[in-house]
């Protein structure tokens, strides 16, 4: 029953990791990446699609993205989806071909930018130590209706807090990369 819970928290404390890493990917360095654009819609049709879905994301060089469109009738919708978006970005389009310049951060924004990514690694260290107090309270009932002794439900808190702090270091690491990306000029 213990493992159970050992379990069941370890694998959403993987699940809030990669959430973590994931929202992180999201704020832009001075380098251009195509994951920048995966949280933009596109209004296709009436549907809200991911732009993924309506063209090809790919980098030309270091500071310039590349959007092939897919349907020539859709290059508009495109570019005020990129531009309605909150990255500051301002398309060029040429053909069914839109070209993304990234301009270059000012130290300020990266200040900003570091400010954003340290509350993401935070909102992660909340949610791993959330699922760590639903575990305990997991262990407690167990130990409250005699399924388990004492000493069990000492040592599954104990493993519990090894997996927290395991995974908060995990958090605290990618937040190390990303801080110390943002800052290169």
């Amino acid at each position: 029953m213990i493992n159970d819970i050992k379990k069941d928290a370890k694998d959403r404390m993987v699940k809030s990791v990669e959430a973590t890493q994931t929202q992180m990917s999201k704020v832009r360095t001075g380098r251009a990446h195509p994951s920048l654009l995966d949280s933009i819609m596109v209004s296709y049709y009436g549907v809200d699609t991911p732009l993924k879905q309506v063209g090809n994301v790919t980098t030309e060089d270091s500071r310039t993205l590349a959007v092939t469109v897919f349907d020539k009738s859709m290059i508009q919708a495109v570019e005020k989806a990129i531009m309605a978006s909150d990255l500051g970005l301002n398309p060029n389009s040429a053909g069914t071909m839109i070209r993304i310049p990234l301009p270059p951060l000012t130290e300020e924004r990266r200040r900003d930018l570091v400010k954003v990514v340290r509350a993401e690694a935070e909102h992660g260290r909340v949610a791993v130590r959330n699922i760590r107090r639903d575990a305990n309270s997991d262990i407690k009932a167990l130990e409250k209706e005699k399924e388990i002794s004492e000493d069990d439900a000492r040592r599954g808190e104990d493993d519990i807090q090894k997996l927290t702090d395991q995974y908060v270091k995990q958090i605290d690491a990618i937040l190390a990369d990303k801080e110390k990306e943002l800052m290169e000029v």
